[in-house]
C-alpha cells in the first residue's frame, strides 16, 4: 500500500471496511456500537474501546466523570498479529490463535464490567492481510466481536482526538506522531479548539500515513543486530514515505512547534531516559524530553546488543527487536522536523474512541464544534 497525504483537516470514515457480522452490543453508529441495554443514563453508562493493532491488543473500560472519564479496567497483551505478513500477505495461523485469547479476555472484561456501549477497531495489519476479511469473521464466530477495521484516516483522527490534551497551548502547532506496528500516522494539529465540556477538540490540519510500523521495518531490515548501516537504511526508508507529506503542507517554524509521541517507541525511550525500574504510566504520560535527551536514549539503545535490550525494564524480550526501528521512525520525522522538545503520551487511539462516544452521546453536554452524529 502507498502513502496516504492529506492536506485539511476534514477527515472521514468512507473507506473504512465494514464489519462481516453484528457486535453484541448491538446497533452501529457513527462512533461505535449501539447500546445494548438502550441509552446509557448517568453514571450508569459504560463504555469499551478495543484496539486491535499489528503488534498489540489493547482494551480500556471506562465511565464518564466530571470533564472527562475514569478508567475502571484495561488489557494490553503484545500478539503479533501482523507477524509475518510482509512476506506471505496473510495473518498466520499462530497470529490468530494469539488474537483470539487476547480478544476472548477483553469480551470476558466487557461482559464483567456490564459494557454498554464500545467501539473494537481493527488497523494496518487487517487492512494489508489478504486474509482479514476471514479473520474478522473467525472472531465474530468464535469470541462473540464485531471488528471494524478502520481506514488510515480514522486511525490518524483518533490518535489526534486522544492524545489533543496534551498539546502545550502555547505551541503555534504540534507534529502528532503514532508509530504502529504497521503503519505510522503523522497528524500536524494547530491549538486546541475550544470545547464548553469535556476535552479538548483537534484541529486538524494536515495528516498522513505511512506504510511502514516496527513490525514491518524490523521484518525487513533485521531487529536482533542492527548495525548503524542498517539503522541509516532504516532511516532513508521512512524519509521516503515522509516526502510527500513534507511538500505538501507548509509548517511554522520549528521553534514554534513541539513534537507529541504516542507509541510503545516514545514511552520506552521515555521510560530509558527516566531509568524506570519497571515501566509506570503515571511518570511516562505527558513527560516532556529535549531533543538532546531523546537523542541521547537512542544512541545508548543502538550501542546496545541484543541482550542488553532484553535486560531492560522498560524494553524486554517482546520490544528488543522492534525498538530500534521504532527509533529509526522516530529519526526521520525528528530530522524533518528539528523541534527542541517531544512530549510523551501514553494515550491514542483507545481514549479518542472513549472521547468521541461519550461527546456523541452528550454525556459532558453540548460541546460546540463536534461534527460527529448523536447516537439515536
Amino acid at each position: 500500500m502507498g502513502d496516504e497525504v492529506r492536506g485539511t483537516g476534514g477527515l472521514d470514515s468512507a473507506h473504512d471496511r465494514k464489519p462481516p457480522r453484528r457486535s453484541p452490543w448491538g446497533r452501529r453508529s457513527p462512533h461505535g456500537s449501539g447500546y445494548r441495554d438502550g441509552p446509557p443514563g448517568g453514571g450508569r453508562a459504560t463504555y469499551a474501546a478495543l484496539d486491535l493493532g499489528t503488534n498489540n491488543c489493547r482494551l480500556l473500560v471506562a465511565r464518564p466523570t466530571g470533564d472527562s472519564f475514569r478508567v475502571i479496567d484495561a488489557f494490553s497483551r503484545i500478539i503479533r498479529l501482523g507477524e509475518g505478513i510482509s512476506a506471505s500477505g496473510r495473518i498466520s495461523d499462530a497470529a490468530i490463535t494469539r488474537a483470539v485469547e487476547a480478544l476472548a479476555i477483553c469480551r470476558d472484561k466487557m461482559m464483567n464490567r456490564g459494557v454498554t456501549r464500545a467501539r473494537l477497531i481493527a488497523t494496518e495489519a487487517c487492512r494489508a492481510a489478504a486474509n482479514g476479511g476471514e479473520f474478522q469473521a473467525r472472531i465474530a464466530d468464535e469470541v462473540g466481536l464485531d471488528l471494524e477495521v478502520i481506514g488510515r484516516e480514522t486511525e490518524a483522527e483518533l490518535a489526534a482526538t486522544g492524545c489533543t490534551p496534551l498539546l502545550d497551548p502555547d505551541a503555534e502547532g504540534v507534529i502528532l506522531f503514532d508509530i504502529g506496528g504497521g503503519s505510522s500516522e503523522l497528524v500536524r494539529l494547530g491549538r486546541s479548539a475550544p470545547s464548553r465540556r469535556g476535552p479538548p477538540l483537534p484541529d486538524i490540519k494536515a495528516w498522513a500515513s505511512m506504510p511502514v510500523g516496527v513490525v514491518t521495518l524490523a521484518e525487513r531490515h533485521g531487529g536482533h543486530d542492527v548495525t548503524r548501516d542498517i539503522y541509516e537504511a532504516m532511516v532513508q526508508e521512512v524519509a521516503g514515505h515522509l516526502a510527500p507529506f513534507i511538500a505538501a503542507n507548509d509548517f511554522p517554524a520549528v521553534d514554534r512547534m513541539h513534537l507529541l509521541g504516542t507509541s510503545g517507541t516514545v514511552t520506552t525511550i521515555a521510560g530509558v531516559h527516566l531509568e524506570l525500574k519497571r515501566y509506570d504510566r503515571r511518570r511516562i504520560d505527558g513527560c516532556w524530553m529535549t531533543d538532546t535527551q531523546a537523542m541521547t536514549v537512542v544512541e545508548r539503545l543502538i550501542d546496545m546488543s541484543y541482550e542488553e535490550r532484553v535486560a531492560n525494564p522498560c524494553i524486554g524480550s517482546e520490544r528488543a527487536d522492534l525498538v530500534l526501528a521504532g527509533c529509526a521512525i522516530l529519526e526521520a520525522i525528528r530530522r524533518e522536523f528539528p523541534c527542541r522538545r517531544v512530549r510523551v503520551a501514553d494515550r491514542g487511539l483507545r481514549e479518542g474512541m472513549l472521547i468521541q462516544m461519550m461527546r456523541a452521546d452528550g454525556v459532558w453536554g453540548y460541546s460546540p464544534g463536534f461534527s460527529g452524529a448523536r447516537a439515536p
